[in-house]
């Protein structure tokens, strides 16, 4: 671990006890069902799923469960409803390892996701709750944690925000999950230090199909930028304002058969930002992260994909 990467981000003001972990993860939660299917629908159609699967997931969560599974400490910040699905998630998070004293509950409904998954991995998705704001009168307090680093995707904006301001400040680094473009992602696009994003988020704030016009774009928003690829592995550009220097380049997917790819973007980001707290160096940070990312894909359930650090380090080992 990086000691030197352990300073105090919590508000001055704050009551609670301290919590001290490698990562924060500050986001959504939902709960996932994955329906196994041949083909994904067309209109008016009714279809039978060969396999049902029901696990946790939600961006920032499952990144907060990727940095769990590869050995780091974790605490994840967000809400869950007072239901089943609640329940269910809080008790994965915490069998899993992830500190959970962050976690706010209420009435409103946990986050619920159905997801389509045919053969070859591709996916269809729909999702009831997610993009709501905290509950108006429900406590929440990531204040009070000291990370060596910070992950958020762009909800729950006024908690993230002040976050990531005094995460800066203090030289922590900073990693926003850029899954999909909207107000808090584009807010926090310019305060964070790296900006990790999905092709799809790119081409939509550039309006570009060409992925290295999008690159360029988005480099102008943060120190280090990275668009994720899918198969086609990612690309990055740094600034010489980046702790890592000034570079840019491409690197390869790894090769795996797919059987979900739910969730990988949501594991590479957990194990980027788990190597930034161990300090590794940029190729090595990107080889990790990229390694985890393909095994999450290997199982259906973004959650049930997740590899341990022996299995990651097994895999690199061959590869």
């Amino acid at each position: 671990m990086v000691e030197s990467n352990l300073v105090g981000i919590m508000n001055e003001n704050a009551e609670s006890a301290e919590l001290t972990v490698d990562v924060l993860c500050l986001g959504i939660a939902c709960y996932d069902l994955i329906f196994s299917v041949d083909r994904h629908l067309g209109p008016d159609e009714k279809m039978k799923a060969t396999d049902l699967t029901a696990c946790g997931g939600g961006i920032a969560a499952n990144a907060a469960m990727t940095v769990a599974r590869l050995g780091s400490s974790v605490a994840f910040a967000g809400y869950l409803g007072r239901d089943m699905y609640g329940d269910k998630h809080i008790e994965e998070l915490n069998a899993a390892g992830v500190n959970t004293e962050l976690v706010a509950r209420g009435e409103w409904p946990t986050s619920l996701s159905a997801i389509l998954v045919k053969p070859d991995g591709a996916r269809a998705l729909v999702n009831y709750g997610l993009g709501r704001e905290m509950p108006e009168g429900v406590a929440f307090g990531p204040q009070n944690c000291r990370p060596r680093t910070v992950l958020v995707d762009g909800h729950y904006l006024s908690a993230a925000e002040p976050i990531v301001a005094r995460a800066r400040a203090a030289g922590v680094p900073t990693v926003l999950d850029g899954d999909t473009l909207h107000q808090g992602s584009k807010t926090l696009m310019e305060k964070v230090e790296f900006l990790v994003v999905s092709e799809h988020f790119a081409r939509a704030y550039s309006r570009q199909d060409d992925v290295d016009i999008a690159l360029a774009q988005l480099s102008r928003c943060a120190p280090s930028t990275i668009i994720t690829l899918g198969e086609r592995g990612l690309c990055w550009r740094n600034r010489e304002d980046c702790r890592f220097g000034a570079s840019a380049g491409s690197y390869p997917a790894f090769a795996v058969r797919a059987e979900d790819t739910t969730g990988a973007g949501d594991a590479f980001h957990g194990a980027f930002a788990a190597g930034l707290s161990r300090g590794m160096a940029w190729q090595e940070l990107l080889r990790f992260a990229s390694a985890v990312g393909a095994l999450c894909c290997t199982k259906k359930g973004a959650r049930l994909g997740i590899p341990t650090r022996a299995e990651v380090d097994a895999f690199l080992a061959q590869n």
